[in-house]
């Protein structure tokens, strides 16, 4: 009886491991990260990970009828460098603000996070390092990650490579959300300062690169460290994170009521993320000399011969976000944003609109 089975056998005795899927080093994961995620907990929030879905009490945090608002967002070629550089403690932190970013401008509070690794193999040491930056991203945003998918998938993906992606909700009492309904000419327009590139426009920048026979490891040509103490490699000066403007907003949001709208300025730039929150019969007039332009901008535009426009529909060029304001509490709001920690400036108004959503006046200052 024995020799016929044995006879019977299949020739490969194949695995899930065998396919390239360590499913260990998945629950080894899970484990790893446990502490991580306990570290973003918040009112409301449940970060026992590990079951079929992630739960948050909207009653514990403190709402009483709220509106929900979700988005949902990656990092795009960032990644690229990343991975390429080997330096992965930042991109989690892209991630978390490229969702937040999204629900505030809306008026609303994120509350939780869920975060999406696609791999070719799990490597377990990157993978958490790289959820310590998405914890990260999350405390500051003041939400708690509840959760998330790893995904191993050979042959999707070299064993090198990964993909992020997140997902975000967040709540407004009804009534509370942004845009309002009450723009005016004369409305002003403030500017929040970036932290550099943020998590747009990878794809130019990877070309001019890549004309200009630059390494990952090649002195930053536009930038050092905030000590001044040593030069930056190029790939740590493009990996700054995205900066998170979640509470300083809030915080400004909860004391003033002057503020009309909030726009976060991501890929299009200026020319096409101010327009998504103006009524059709307004427009932004901004002034291109009153912004601070960071000097990754003006080395990509010089090194690469883009033109102004091509710049301004392609990056921040140093305004992260905006908020349209009253004009009579531009001073309040500028100083409830300044208290916070930003850096902020007038960089024009609203006025009636005649053809497109944004007149620029004047010329960046590369």
């Amino acid at each position: 009886m024995v020799e016929e089975v044995s006879k019977n056998a299949p020739k490969n005795a194949l695995s899930y491991a065998d396919a390239g899927v360590d499913i260990e080093a998945g629950n080894a994961f899970v484990e790893a990260i446990k502490p991580i995620v306990k570290s973003t907990g918040r009112p409301g929030s449940d970060t026992q990970i590990g079951g079929f879905g992630g739960l948050f009490d909207l009653k514990a945090a403190g709402f009483k009828d709220p509106i929900l608002v979700a988005a949902n967002d990656g990092v795009g070629t960032k990644l690229l460098v990343a991975i390429e550089a080997e330096l992965h403690n930042t991109v989690g932190i892209d991630l978390v603000a490229m969702c937040v970013n999204d629900l505030v401008v809306q008026g609303a509070e994120p509350l939780f996070f869920l975060d999406y690794i696609a791999t070719g193999a799990l490597d377990v040491p990157r993978a958490k390092i790289v959820v310590e930056g998405i914890a990260q991203g999350c405390r500051q945003a003041g939400c708690a990650l509840i959760g998330g998918e790893t995904a191993e998938m050979p042959g999707m993906y070299a064993s090198s490579d990964y993909d992020l992606a997140g997902f975000s909700v967040g709540a407004a009492e009804r009534g509370d959300l942004l845009p309002k309904a009450n723009f005016k000419p004369g409305d002003k327009i403030i500017g929040l300062a970036s932290d550099g590139l943020h998590s747009n426009g990878f794809s130019l920048v990877r070309k001019v690169i890549e004309n200009e026979a630059l390494s990952w490891q090649s002195p930053s040509p536009f930038g050092t460290s905030d000590d001044k103490s040593h030069t930056l490699t190029l790939a740590q000066a493009l990996l700054v994170p995205t900066r998170i403007y979640v509470k300083p907003l809030l915080s400004a949001i909860k004391q003033n009521d002057g503020i009309r709208a909030l726009a976060h300025i991501t890929g299009g730039g200026l020319t096409e993320n101010i327009p998504r929150v103006l009524p059709n019969d307004m427009a932004a007039q901004i002034d291109l000399a009153m912004i601070n332009v960071p000097s990754v901008f003006s080395w990509l535009s010089k090194t690469g011969g883009i033109q102004e426009l091509e710049m301004l529909r392609t990056f921040n060029c140093g305004i992260g976000m905006v908020v349209i304001v009253d004009d009579a509490q531009v001073s309040d709001v500028m100083h409830l944003l300044e208290n916070e920690g930003e850096r902020v400036s007038v960089i024009g108004e609203i006025t009636e609109r005649d053809k497109g959503g944004v007149i620029y006046k004047n010329k960046l200052n590369f």
